[in-house]
């Protein structure tokens, strides 16, 4: 014959059997993304700006990388890439080193 033992056996109590409720959720918040601004400024040439942008930005294109530049001339500023702070960190000091003015990063 074969005795189980129960929790009430060791004298133990059992835990009770908690269902969660919609204030006891955790919400999932994601990192921010960020902004890296490349400014205008009268001492990089078009051509300097648009090889940086190639060089520096992943995924970047001539196209891409001429229009952008275009935009830092004619409005002031352009952003050149969005994402997360450690990547927009690296690529606006590489930017800023190669001689691009540069503003702040943002919080995307």
């Amino acid at each position: 014959m074969v005795t189980r033992l129960t929790a009430s056996v060791y004298g133990m109590a059992t835990a009770p059997t908690v269902t969660p409720n919609e204030k006891s959720q955790f919400n999932r918040k994601l990192y921010p993304n960020y902004k890296v601004i490349v400014l205008n400024d009268d001492l990089n040439t078009f051509k300097h700006v648009a090889e940086c942008l190639m060089k520096y930005i992943p995924g970047m294109n001539s196209d891409r990388a001429w229009d952008l530049t275009n935009q830092v001339h004619y409005e002031g500023q352009a952003v050149v890439w969005i994402g997360p702070q450690e990547q927009a960190e690296l690529y606006h000091q590489q930017l800023y080193r190669a001689g691009l003015t540069m503003a702040p990063l943002e919080v995307a």
